[in-house]
């Protein structure tokens, strides 16, 4: 099982980046797929979630600006990240789950400079 995420970078306050997660080695369409990010000194906290047939759900905290999405025929997850701000600097990771099933990635460093 592997789950490969890219796309972080430095980027200006108010500007956008589009985080990807390449999966493998397990049944992708039938699992959930979300973001978790985590920044210094901070635990882990969630981010964003798109069930297996589409529905999304995002923390209050990133609601508005990031859409999470999926292609099952690329085994992939997206993050679009817009109006970003220095507060969502962190290391985001890529997380996979079905019943007791899961899976995290490596992580991706987004750096949002003010």
């Amino acid at each position: 099982v592997q789950l490969q995420a890219s796309g972080g970078g430095l980027v200006q306050a108010g500007g956008s980046l589009r985080l990807s997660c390449a999966a493998s080695g397990f049944i992708f369409s039938a699992y959930s797929m979300a973001w978790y990010r985590q920044a210094p000194g901070n635990e882990r906290e969630y981010v964003a979630r798109i069930t297996d047939v589409g529905i999304t759900n995002y923390a209050d905290s990133v609601k508005g600006r990031f859409t999470i999405s999926r292609d099952n025929a690329k085994r992939m997850v997206f993050l679009q990240m817009n109006s970003l701000k220095s507060e969502d600097t962190a290391v985001y990771y890529c997380y996979a789950v079905y019943r007791g099933y899961t899976y995290w990635g490596q992580g991706t460093q987004v750096t949002v400079s003010s």
